[in-house]
């Protein structure tokens, strides 16, 4: 079940579209995506290409050889000197993935920094999240593997009957989120970033107060202030979460059981990926999906595919059109119970008795408590109101001054490198040079054996820009099938897809699935970041024989207009 949200910012006519499961898609059909930006996927601290370094609290430009040795010094020492009449430069509220990327930014920016949190380091993708939950996929691709006999003899190779500890499978998600965690929390500290323990509440104008309960609480000021406080479980109304036997993503990635049989309400990234791990690990799996077709959020042609290959021939059934009005823990020796009526005419439709169910139906903002009525800020279906450079925007239209919000909490793109790369954005405007991310060249994968991941727009989307704007698009599509590589790995199963326009060459989007498509999409979402025109990356030479072949196979089948010419 799945619900689609369109916000207009009142300061713009961009439409804005997200499904609660974290499957998405954002485009204008009035304005085109902005050109004018700098890509913010490569951090320069790791990778040591700049050859100059400008502190936006100092204004010195400094040498190669003395940034490195003196940006690191200075930030571990001092955190940056705030502008005078404040305690910090920058606060963020909420450190996760988002608020952990603004913050090393805004520190290697020479800002003083300080990052509140009232829970734990890392926040929803490391802790209940994006992390935990690919450990669990790591163990169900490993079961599939040695699971697949015909797949397994066609390499030449014999195993005998695969099994798992399921507390061992557990502890190596637990495990996982507690590395990935403290490696967050010390990253901050190396770099001096204050982490300030509490919940974090806007009281006025550049000023935020935190604090535990039953502790007095702490004041502090800020020239500017990012809200990064993220998201939690969506449960719709009639359904009992008791945390064993109905549960949502949070209970999932514990594993403390695996049932014989579990119903999934909602079929997006989060329902999918789970149905992954629980076929894998012997459970029977039924869908209960709100609109007509399954993984409604992906590309109706990688959705059809998709099914063949994920759902059909695996221990899955699935009812489509239909919501769960009610759903009831097992109790006293009774199974949960789940009843559904048609999503159209409301009428009953069915009881289902299972072991277990699964809540997959999204994630809701979490913005309760923020003190954002001190701002007069007025939230849109929980969401913070935000314009395209993520400032926040109060109930008359206006934007408040020096407060901007990024994440799941905007509701813009609720993917955890989303919200990292919005948090970017804000610290390159607070620094005083203009930067609007643009939200299409942003990837998103879905995990599963073998993996989807897209980016850009789907071609009923692509479509609908066209007519409105008037231009014609054309689709370009390569099988893995194709592949050496992954003929190598007898794994041909798979398509990648481009949508483009052939008149200029513009990538409205890119859509794969097969093996690692999740690592193959950053070649075309980094060309759309980079305004990279398809005649232009026919060029690029790719490595033999590896699985980027598919992308540039899936390049040089795209047909630009003889017109246009390169560069």
């Amino acid at each position: 079940m799945h619900a689609l949200v369109t916000l207009s910012s009142p300061l713009g006519s961009s439409s804005l579209s997200y499904r609660s499961d974290h499957s998405l898609r954002l485009f204008s059909v009035s304005a085109p995506a902005p050109r004018n930006f700098q890509f913010c996927g490569l951090r320069s601290d790791v990778l040591r290409l700049k050859t100059s370094n400008l502190s936006c609290s100092t204004g010195v430009i400094a040498s190669p050889r003395q940034n490195l040795t003196t940006k690191i010094s200075a930030s571990l020492s001092e955190n940056g000197t705030p502008k005078k009449g404040f305690d910090y430069d920058l606060v963020i509220i909420g450190a996760g993935v988002g608020g952990h990327g603004a913050a090393l930014h805004a520190v290697e920016k020479g800002l003083k920094t300080a990052i509140i949190e009232g829970d734990v380091v890392g926040g929803t993708c490391v802790n209940r999240g994006c992390v935990p939950s690919k450990a669990l996929l790591a163990v169900s691709g490993r079961m599939r593997e040695m699971q697949s006999e015909h797949h397994l003899k066609a390499l030449g190779l014999q195993v005998s009957a695969a099994g798992y500890d399921r507390q061992g499978v557990a502890d190596h998600a637990n495990n996982l989120a507690s590395k990935i965690r403290n490696n967050l929390t010390n990253s901050m500290k190396a770099l001096g970033v204050d982490i300030l323990t509490g919940i974090g509440t806007v009281l006025g104008p550049q000023k935020v107060k935190y604090g535990k309960a039953g502790f007095p609480d702490n004041v502090i000021t800020a020239k500017d202030i990012i809200i990064a406080s993220g998201s939690v479980p969506f449960v719709p109304k009639g359904i009992e979460v008791d945390g064993k036997t109905v549960i949502t993503s949070d209970h999932a990635l514990k594993l403390e059981h695996v049932p014989e049989w579990i119903a999934i309400v909602g079929s997006g990234y989060i329902g999918l990926e789970f149905s992954d791990v629980y076929t894998a690990l012997g459970s029977e799996v039924t869908f209960i999906e709100a609109l007509d077709q399954l993984m409604p959020g992906f590309d109706p042609e990688i959705s059809k595919l998709a099914q063949r290959v994920l759902i059909n021939p695996r221990k899955i059934d699935y009812h489509t059109g239909v919501f769960a009005t009610k759903i009831t823990p097992a109790k006293d020796g009774k199974p949960v119970t789940i009843e559904l009526i048609d999503a159209k005419t409301k009428e009953p439709k069915d009881t289902l008795e299972v072991d277990a169910a699964l809540i997959a139906t999204g994630r809701a903002p979490f913005t309760k408590g923020l003190g954002l009525e001190n701002v007069k800020v007025e939230t849109q279906r929980g969401f913070i109101p935000v314009d395209e450079r993520m400032r926040v925007i109060n109930a008359d239209g206006n934007l408040v001054p020096h407060l901007y919000c990024i994440g799941d909490a905007n509701g813009k793109m609720m993917l955890a490198h989303a919200a990292s790369a919005q948090g970017i954005s804000v610290v390159e405007q607070v620094c005083g040079k203009d930067h609007v991310l643009n939200h299409l060249s942003i990837p998103a994968a879905c995990f599963t054996h073998p993996e989807i991941s897209m980016v850009g727009l789907t071609e009923p989307q692509a479509r609908e820009k066209a007519e409105v704007e008037g231009f014609e698009i054309s689709v370009a599509k390569t099988s893995f099938k194709a592949n050496t590589k992954a003929l190598a790995e007898n794994e041909g199963e798979g398509i990648a897809k481009l949508i483009y326009r052939p008149d200029n060459g513009e990538i409205l989007g890119v859509h794969i699935f097969g093996l690692h498509a999740a690592d193959l999409i950053h070649e075309a979402s980094n060309a759309i970041a980079l305004g990279t025109r398809i005649q232009d990356i026919k060029f690029a030479v790719h490595a033999h024989p590896t699985l980027s072949e598919v992308l540039d196979e899936l390049f040089k089948l795209a047909k630009v207009s003889s017109s246009v010419c390169s560069g």
